[in-house]
């Protein structure tokens, strides 16, 4: 397994990904890095990370960070419950790279994830399954998340090592509901739009909430995995 040390750091978006997170972490001995709830999307992650005093902890450290949590498959191949491991980022035609010896340490760990997966950032919550396809053709990308370029990019540039491990929990063959409105400005869920958001799509959001609780039982058992003696 990877050495982890006591200052290195798991972002986990809030919430549920975060629980599940805890949850595998739980009873566990060693060096259990610390582990912090980052907000859901781009720009809230952004703006966290430029002002909170455990980013630039990390920075002053030059600990390593790992980002865990849930995405979403662009590609036939990859389906719910899968463990991927991200080989690099892209957004708006840009690309960030994660580190090559941190991935390598936690591929050893976890031998059946996938792995290399190239991931896309996007800025909003991509619901519909023709798109997925699309931006898959289009991008030659595997999956899909809101923070990964992001942390990859402000880690990159601080001289941070970063390794981005997730669970799928939608896949590339079915809608899911637009869920955009749904987070706030700042990176949190608004319990109203997201229960609406689901009503006008009952069966989508039926297929979206199974999927989510496959994916955050399979990554609390990753984590216990990765973190095991």
């Amino acid at each position: 397994m990877p050495n982890f040390l006591p200052h290195d750091t798991i972002l986990v978006p809030q919430g549920a990904e975060y629980q599940a997170v805890c949850r595998g972490l739980r009873n566990l001995t060693g060096s259990i890095p610390t582990v912090l709830p980052i907000p859901v999307g781009m720009k809230p992650l952004l703006q966290y990370l430029q002002e909170s005093a455990e980013s630039r902890q990390i920075q002053a450290t030059k600990s390593r960070v790992l980002v865990m949590g849930l995405c979403g498959s662009l590609s036939d191949r990859y389906t719910v419950g899968d463990v991927v491991l991200y080989q690099d980022c892209l957004y708006q035609g840009k690309r960030q790279e994660c580190d090559r010896s941190f991935t390598a340490q936690l591929h050893s760990a976890l031998p059946t994830a996938h792995f290399p997966i190239k991931s896309l950032t996007s800025d909003r919550v991509i619901s519909s399954a023709a798109e997925k396809r699309r931006l898959a053709e289009t991008l030659a990308a595997d999956v899909v998340d809101m923070e990964g370029f992001t942390a990859l990019e402000f880690f990159n540039a601080a001289g941070v090592a970063v390794a981005m491990l997730r669970v799928i929990s939608d896949d590339c063959q079915h809608d899911i509901p637009d869920l955009t409105g749904a987070i706030d400005s700042d990176g949190s869920l608004r319990p109203l739009p997201l229960a609406m958001g689901m009503l006008r799509r009952p069966f989508a959001a039926a297929r979206l909430i199974r999927g989510s609780l496959i994916g955050l039982k399979v990554l609390k058992q990753v984590t216990n995995q990765v973190f095991s003696d």
